[in-house]
């Protein structure tokens, strides 16, 4: 039986992380929605809590004294208890209708990791800034060119994948480049990566985006790293 759960990373994100829950809650695919507290210093745990209160499909960890994304996503490993799982920022930059298209595409392609892109298709996209979307698309032709495998979108954040290679895999990355190691292991481990068309609206730095020119660059790192080792 194929069956999902979904990882919601946060830190700091009281203002949109109950509407990013309820996003979720709406489509009632999951068997268990599991927040990951990154050390949030604001409101953003007592409302992870007061959600999980509501809904017992709702669980709420904390990574302890580790940060960054993937620190939050190695802490997720030991609860994930589905055949499939699938990542969801907590900003609102992303919609979880897509998903349901992503889970379809899932059950017919079970072995797949299934990616959510941004530069395919003629979904509704909003606010994507020239740098950010020339870095991506940068970011995307390097890993593809590396791995002989066409990925158009390495920095999206919707990937739905196999929990067998999800929690058996040893991740290393503590920050974004999680994007990319998830990515260029799988290749290894499966070379189906089935993507689908997914709507977004960017937010800016003032109103909390965390990435930042860094983490590009230790994207191209990652790729060759990741390319070379495991």
């Amino acid at each position: 039986m194929v069956n999902l759960s979904v990882i919601v990373p946060f830190y700091n994100e009281e203002i949109y992380l109950e509407k990013s829950v309820q996003r979720l809650l709406e489509n009632n695919i999951y068997e268990k929605i599991i927040l990951i507290d990154n050390n949030s210093t604001d409101n953003s745990n007592y409302i992870a809590h007061q959600l999980a209160k509501q809904n017992k499909n709702i669980q709420v960890h904390k990574t302890g004294i580790e940060r960054g994304k993937g620190s939050a996503l190695r802490c997720a490993k030991k609860f994930v208890k589905t055949s499939h799982v699938v990542i969801h920022d907590a900003d609102l930059e992303y919609f979880p209708d897509d998903i349901i298209e992503m889970f379809k595409l899932c059950e017919e392609n079970p072995k797949s990791l299934i990616l959510g892109s941004r530069f395919i298709g003629n979904k509704e996209r909003k606010n994507v800034y020239f740098r950010t979307s020339l870095a991506n698309r940068v970011m995307s032709l390097f890993l593809s060119l590396i791995n002989f495998y066409y990925i158009s979108d390495v920095a999206s954040c919707y990937k739905l994948m196999p929990t067998k290679f999800f929690v058996n895999e040893n991740f290393k990355e503590p920050g974004f480049s999680i994007e990319i190691e998830i990515l260029a292991k799988f290749l290894k481990f499966n070379r189906s990566v089935i993507e689908v068309p997914i709507k977004y609206e960017g937010r800016s730095y003032e109103e909390g985006k965390k990435i930042k020119t860094i983490d590009g660059f230790n994207y191209l790192i990652s790729t060759l790293r990741y390319r070379i080792f495991n």
